[in-house]
């Protein structure tokens, strides 16, 4: 028998399903309530809910996007998030997949100041090089700001005050309010189609985030960035930053400050127009004066020509006669130079040189000549001094005055008389000769010695 009854889902088909609806018609969804069952494993995610009077939602938030969070939420804080609407199949839990977290209230308002000013970072609208000089010296002030504030009163006192020649026009505005951000878009139009302004102040006096943030709107930076008139960011108080500050070609901390930056000090430039006048008196007063001396001078230097040619004439005469003696002088001189090179010529002659040097040679040879003879004279005497000296130590003259040298058979001299024996054969050396002879008897003599 066939089942005709509609086909079942499993839980998990049916689980399925219902989050891939979820997940289609829920982009991204902003929810504010309060925390409630705030609980943190160690896995680093963040598991909490959100309630308010009569409902409840249970949110995740990962590791990976709670680490952004600075200050941890606590039981019942009022929090707004941004997520993802989905179920959580395996218990089939409703739940939001939360990807930012900030407190309820301001943090609204902060949150999309951080993300248009991202936003127009990237564009590029923040770069140094697309904004363009503030002129030095502005010929026509524009304002835009509202016209009953105290921004237009401290501008146009500063400006009274440093330059009242600068004209300035009014842009009026609202600048607080739902409706002030289309107000200021159309004001800094009008100053551009009116065209007489070369500087453009935008802002007004101080206040909340709620009451300064028309200055944070996408229109109103768009428009301060595609102004052609270099613009001048002048909102709140120093403390104040809004996204005009960035976007704008220069920032002032208040209207004032603006006034002060876009204007010149006229007491400074009155100064300076006096000192250059006073420069200028005395620089035309000294041309003046070297002129008419130059002229003066000019004036003493011309001469008669005639007058000039005759003295030229006589200078030429002067001229001569200066030459004609110097060529004189020259030839005197060349004549005298010449003698002392003739002389100096003859004194250097190979001939005689030649005799010089045959003369010197020949007094060389004799005093060489004399040398030897007196060096052998002086060695001959010296030879017979030397051979006196040695004959008188000599053993010969010893020998001459009667003495001899007496040796036994074995060569040996006699110095004892018990060295030989009677009957030994001696030998004795005189002056004359030698004598051998036979010893007869030995007599030992006993010589005392001298006290």
């Amino acid at each position: 028998m066939q089942d005709t009854r509609p086909r079942a889902l499993s839980v998990s088909e049916l689980n399925h399903q219902a989050r891939h609806l979820l997940e289609s018609s829920f982009m991204q969804v902003w929810v504010e309530g309060e925390l409630s069952g705030f609980s943190r494993p160690s896995s680093g995610h963040w598991y909490f809910s959100l309630k308010d009077r009569k409902c409840q939602v249970r949110c995740a938030m990962f590791r990976g996007m709670n680490q952004r969070i600075r200050t941890l939420p606590k039981e019942g804080d009022q929090i707004r998030i941004r997520g993802k609407v989905t179920l959580y199949e395996n218990r089939g839990d409703f739940q939001i997949i939360v990807e930012h977290l900030e407190p309820a209230g301001l943090g609204e308002l902060q949150q999309a100041f951080e993300e248009l000013k991202r936003k127009l970072l990237a564009e590029g609208l923040f770069e140094q090089a697309r904004k363009k000089p503030i002129p030095a010296l502005p010929r026509h002030i524009g304002v835009v700001t509202s016209p009953t504030g105290a921004a237009i009163h401290d501008i146009l006192t500063v400006l009274a005050r440093r330059c009242p020649a600068i004209p300035v026009t009014l842009y009026p505005t609202a600048v607080q309010g739902k409706a002030a951000t289309a107000e200021i878009v159309r004001a800094i139009a009008s100053a551009e189609h009116h065209g007489v302004a070369d500087v453009l102040i935008i802002g007004r006096g101080g206040g909340s985030l709620e009451d300064l943030w028309c200055f944070n709107e996408e229109a109103v930076a768009r428009a301060i960035a595609d102004c052609t008139i270099p613009t001048v960011s002048a909102v709140g108080h120093e403390v104040d930053v809004t996204i005009a500050d960035f976007v704008a070609d220069l920032r002032a901390p208040t209207p004032s400050a603006a006034a002060e930056k876009i204007s010149p000090d006229q007491s400074t430039w009155l100064k300076q127009l006096d000192e250059r006048g006073v420069r200028l008196a005395n620089a035309f007063n000294l041309n003046l004066k070297r002129l008419g001396t130059r002229l003066d001078h000019l004036a003493a230097r011309l001469r008669d020509p005639r007058r000039e040619l005759l003295e030229k004439a006589q200078r030429m005469d002067d001229l001569e006669l200066r030459l004609n003696k110097a060529i004189r002088q020259r030839l005197g001189s060349a004549g005298v130079t010449s003698e002392h090179l003739h002389q100096r010529l003859f004194m250097q002659s190979p001939r005689r040189q030649l005799v010089a040097g045959q003369e010197a040679v020949q007094r060389l040879g004799e005093r060489l000549t004399d040398a030897i003879g007196q060096s052998l004279k002086y060695r001959r005497r010296s030879l017979e001094h030397s051979a006196q000296t040695l004959h008188v130590v000599s053993p010969l003259a010893t020998l001459g005055r009667g003495y001899a040298i007496v040796r036994n058979g074995d060569g040996d001299i006699v110095r004892e008389a018990e060295e030989v024996a009677p009957g030994e054969r001696v030998s004795a050396r005189v002056a004359s000769g030698e004598i051998t002879a036979e010893v007869i008897s030995v007599k030992c003599m006993t010589t005392n010695p001298p006290d």
